[in-house]
């Protein structure tokens, strides 16, 4: 999973702020430190990514990145 090419996700003191340009459309998640921008880099799976997180943070991830998905902020990522 990754940024559609269309977004840009940069880190504010409250945590992420997502900019959609296709809308324009803001998105502001209060993840505090839990997550950066380079977690939506597309360069490390996902799986990896959350691995390294307890239990209650995955969670939390999970459902944010279900949101993110929803509202197209993410895509799947392709393999060529």
């Amino acid at each position: 999973m990754q940024l559609h090419p269309a977004c840009r996700v940069r880190q504010e003191g409250f945590g992420l702020l997502f900019y959609d340009s296709r809308g324009p459309r803001l998105l502001f998640v209060e993840t505090g430190d839990l997550l950066t921008p380079e977690f939506f880099s597309g360069d490390d799976p996902v799986a990896a990514k959350l691995a390294l997180l307890e239990k209650g943070e995955r969670a939390r991830v999970l459902g944010l990145l279900a949101k993110l998905s929803e509202k197209g902020y993410l895509r799947e990522q392709q393999i060529c």
